[in-house]
């Protein structure tokens, strides 16, 4: 397999945290996940959330890692969003783990056959956060806030550093930082961000932060000011979708 892609990569990286400093390094990783979007047939939601917690004990069987997983509470039109952590495409695709998860995609493939349970379905190849990290935001929050956008043309690299500066606002207003997603593959979605919160309430809480907090907190992430981040981001993209999701238990 030829190591090219990868270099090349890593190449990019290193520009990019030349042109924006170190929180760039410092925040990049290499954990690949494959993100699948679902929409479920007309009144197969329900169907569709066991079958995936079916299909999630036949990936364990195959070795791989069990899906973190969300629902759909409110913005764009998918029902549910999985993240199938990967470690690196060499990892997931060795070949003895390929011929056990073929097995595995025979058995749920048979779960299915008699249930058309799935209206829609993207999948993208994305390099986000290190496993653990995600895990234990996972395991304590309940509910969301996912943005998912498309770069302007020769916009990317900017639009990421926004995204960390975004993160340094939220961290000098002690509110949880987004977990940051980079396309590698798949469908046309160039960044996505998950916060993780407790609750709707804990989500909604940035309401009270006072306005002078929220200005020197701006500030000190690089923006001009705290109302300017919003018309900043749109600068940058081309398209961007929110959506509200709440944990599956």
């Amino acid at each position: 397999m030829m190591r090219v892609p990868r270099l090349f990569r890593s190449v990019v990286v290193a520009v990019v945290a030349l042109m924006f400093g170190g929180a760039v390094a410092a925040q990049e990783t290499r954990t690949l996940y494959r993100a699948t979007l679902l929409q479920a047939a007309p009144g197969r939601l329900l169907e569709l959330i066991e079958f995936c917690k079916s299909k999630a004990e036949l990936d364990v069987r195959a070795g791989d890692q069990p899906a973190l997983w969300m629902r759909h509470s409110q913005g764009d039109h998918w029902d549910l969003l999985l993240l199938f952590p990967m470690e690196s495409y060499s990892d997931y695709y060795q070949p003895g783990r390929i011929l056990v998860r073929e097995e595995a995609d025979r058995a749920a493939r048979r779960l299915t056959t008699w249930m058309p349970l799935v209206a829609w379905r993207e999948d993208v190849f994305v390099y986000g956060p290190p496993l653990d990290d995600l895990r234990k935001a996972f395991a304590t929050g309940t509910f969301y806030h996912v943005e998912m956008m498309q770069a302007l043309p020769g916009r990317l690299a900017e639009l990421r550093k926004e995204r960390e500066m975004e993160n340094v606002y939220q961290k000098e207003l002690k509110r949880p930082e987004n977990f940051i997603f980079v396309r590698d593959l798949g469908a046309a979605v160039d960044i996505f961000t998950i916060g993780v919160y407790r609750d709707l309430k804990h989500y909604a809480e940035s309401v009270d932060i006072p306005v002078k907090l929220q200005e020197e907190a701006a500030k000190k992430a690089g923006f001009e000011s705290a109302s300017a981040i919003g018309p900043f981001l749109r600068t940058l993209i081309r398209t961007h979708h929110d959506t509200l999701a709440v944990a599956i238990k």
